[in-house]
């Protein structure tokens, strides 16, 4: 039977969530995720207006980047170590009014080292928001968790289609501060929100001294589940991260779209990664782990190695729809980790895995960025297509759910 036949539009997934105040708290962890995950993808977006402002090189762009993401990985087991400790509630509000803080400051930077310092901070402010995300819905949904954890990526994608090419449209129109700047609001609104709505109960906390424990971390790393996981996740994040950090730049530089152009494309990207994921969550329910990724990551692997040989609007528009299938991927993930972490310390123990992946993906923009200035952008989308072929060969002879 084909994969179509279990699973469903995804009207009909969201239909199945509401209906109770469940569906209020989901709504208000979805909204603090679409400004979370949005506003980090507007730097890829404003890179070539940051570039200019700061005189960086692709090198060095890339860097920024890398801080980005190697502060939100560094935040993630800290992260699920506070929520296990203080409630999820608590940790999802101080994130939202953190990033609103610390996105100020990179609003005000005047030269590259604050520039730096604050994307580093804005990370860190994030980084709390991920892992709690994923262990609230696990409580509040505990029968649906991949279908409510793809439609919270979902919002994700919706603010990834919208706030990238708002925030350049902003740019070319006034400032690249203002790009960030017009976010700020909306991460207070989101802390509101989050208040009233997660109940303050949705999990149990434990003691200090056991969500701060990291003894039992080894032990978890030799369950075969969690090392095909991790490695699942780490060359997903080596692949989308090079992607995403350079494609509105390489359609600019190489291929010689307008800035809006590309930042439209960009959207769009993530618009349509609004419809897959929430599809990749009811399939993961339905059929497990292993179909899903090798038909995600086989369309992924194919479309970037044709990014090099293409030209014409036309072409990146269907290689753009066809690349966004690698959107649905951590939901699968990240669902079937969830579903196997223990009680209690669920928080730590998925930040710390999380912290591992992020932080090793995140090294790939600065490495690609390194490569393009050289002379070798399309030889860095092959490369980056080499690895997702790597991932559909590792999901079929080692996954076997």
């Amino acid at each position: 039977m084909s994969l179509a036949r279990y699973v469903s539009v995804p009207r009909r997934v969201i239909a199945d969530l509401q209906g109770d105040d469940r569906g209020k708290a989901l709504a208000a962890v979805a909204f603090g995720w679409f400004l979370s995950i949005s506003t980090r993808m507007i730097y890829p977006a404003l890179l070539p207006s940051i570039r200019s402002a700061y005189g960086l090189t692709l090198t060095t762009a890339g860097l920024l980047l890398t801080v980005l993401w190697v502060a939100y990985g560094v935040g993630q087991l800290p992260g699920g170590m506070l929520a296990d400790w203080a409630g999820e509630r608590t940790l999802l509000v101080a994130s939202s009014l953190l990033a609103a803080a610390m996105l100020a400051l990179v609003v005000v930077a005047e030269s590259p080292p604050v520039l730096f310092v604050g994307t580093a901070l804005f990370g860190l402010g994030t980084a709390t928001y991920g892992v709690s995300r994923f262990t609230v819905l696990k409580d509040i949904y505990p029968d649906r968790l991949g279908t409510a954890t793809g439609v919270t990526m979902a919002a994700g994608d919706v603010g990834n289609a919208v706030m990238p090419p708002a925030a350049g449209a902003l740019a070319g129109a006034v400032a690249w501060q203002y790009g960030f700047g017009v976010v700020i609001p909306f991460f207070v609104v989101a802390a509101v929100a989050l208040w009233f709505t997660v109940p303050s109960d949705a999990s149990d906390t434990v003691p200090v001294r056991e969500a701060f424990s990291v003894d039992d971390l080894a032990p978890l790393f030799r369950r075969p589940v969690v090392r095909h996981s991790m490695v699942l996740l780490v060359l997903w994040a080596t692949v989308v991260q090079a992607f995403i950090g350079f494609y509105p730049t390489y359609l600019i530089d190489v291929k010689g779209f307008s800035s809006t152009t590309a930042t439209v494309l960009f959207g769009f990207f993530f618009a349509l990664g609004s419809l897959i994921k929430p599809v990749a969550g009811r399939a993961y329910d339905r059929v497990g782990v292993r179909s899903p990724l090798a038909v995600m990551m086989g369309i992924t692997a194919l479309t970037l190695a044709a990014l090099p040989f293409a030209s014409g609007l036309p072409s990146f528009v269907a290689l753009t729809v066809l690349a966004s299938a690698i959107l649905g991927y951590e939901t699968v993930v990240i669902s079937n980790l969830t579903d196997r972490l223990p009680d209690g310390s669920r928080g730590s123990k998925l930040g710390a895995l999380r912290t591992v992946y992020i932080m090793v993906g995140a090294l790939s923009p600065v490495a690609f960025g390194a490569v393009a200035d050289r002379g070798y952008f399309d030889e860095g989308f092959l490369g980056i297509a080499a690895v997702s072929a790597v991932v559909v060969a590792f999901a079929l002879a080692y996954v076997d759910y």
